[in-house]
């Protein structure tokens, strides 16, 4: 409170507008959470009773007691983990060679690898499915992991930081004979972690919330991610009697999210910030 009254009047009404702009946000997430821990039958004559009344976790023992729910977490580590590896891969590689190399037409390239964004996942679903069944892929983690490979954001990104690293420290290298994926490897890829950290997390939170691709390319339940799992035990969500069973699904599936935000969000500012690379 102290370090708050010190301030400016601007930086007060800054500092207020973010904070009432946090509570606004948190609000619907302190909502689900403690509904996710009142009973079905008390629910279904009150919603906006948080802090009182009674407390159960059998919202919870019921997902823990479905027979598949972890075979379901582990169906999205591979895929989220493999998809967010693969892609940093990708994107550093095709960063580094859009931001430091020469080739003909890089301009059009990189323009064409930009129009990606443009694209919505909805309109090349069809073809993806058709593609992925002449393969035969279907129920495969090849079939979760190849279609979010294309990553043009992360393309950009990488490319927009790797311009921002100064040439010295590469030239340096270069005078000395340095083989270029050397200098990638040993110099410019520790520089980007911020970057790639960043890039990580977004990739990895689209992967293991993305429901409309499991939906369509995993048909046999052992093969269900954890938002595809557990959508598939509720019936129909408008007419559900289970709220609060509903909403401990929505805790347990973003829970791990959290987790990963606590541990990596100073990276973010980093990157944000770009105080990084100075």
């Amino acid at each position: 409170m102290s370090k708050i009254a010190g301030k400016q009047f601007g930086d007060r009404v800054v500092l207020g507008a973010a904070i009432l702009l946090a509570l606004v946000w948190m609000a619907p997430l302190v909502w689900v959470f403690m509904l996710s821990f009142k009973p079905n039958a008390f629910l279904m004559q009150h919603t906006d009773v948080l802090f009182s009344g009674p407390f159960t976790l059998k919202n919870y023992r019921d997902i823990i007691g479905t027979s598949s729910v972890f075979g379901w977490i582990w169906n999205s580590i591979v895929v989220s983990v493999g998809t967010t590896f693969f892609t940093l891969v990708l994107a550093s590689l095709a960063g580094y060679g859009f931001a430091r190399t020469e080739f003909p037409g890089k301009k059009y390239v990189f323009f064409i690898v930009l129009c990606g964004l443009a694209v919505p996942e909805q309109a090349i679903v069809i073809p993806l499915h058709r593609m992925f069944a002449e393969w035969d892929m279907h129920n495969t983690y090849r079939a979760l992991i190849l279609p979010k490979l294309a990553a043009p954001f992360g393309v950009y990104l990488m490319t927009q930081y790797f311009k921002a690293i100064p040439k010295d420290i590469e030239e340096a290298a270069l005078l000395d004979n340095t083989p270029r994926w050397k200098i990638f490897l040993r110099v410019v890829l520790p520089l980007s972690i911020p970057a790639q950290a960043t890039l990580g997390i977004f990739t990895f939170l689209g992967a293991w919330n993305d429901y409309l691709w499991p939906l369509i390319s995993a048909s046999q339940s052992d093969m269900y991610t954890l938002t595809l799992g557990l959508a598939a035990t509720q019936t129909n969500f408008a007419q559900s009697e289970g709220l609060g069973y509903l909403m401990s699904q929505a805790v347990f599936a973003g829970l791990p999210i959290f987790v990963l935000y606590l541990f990596f969000q100073k990276y973010i500012v980093q990157a944000v910030a770009g105080t990084t690379v100075r």
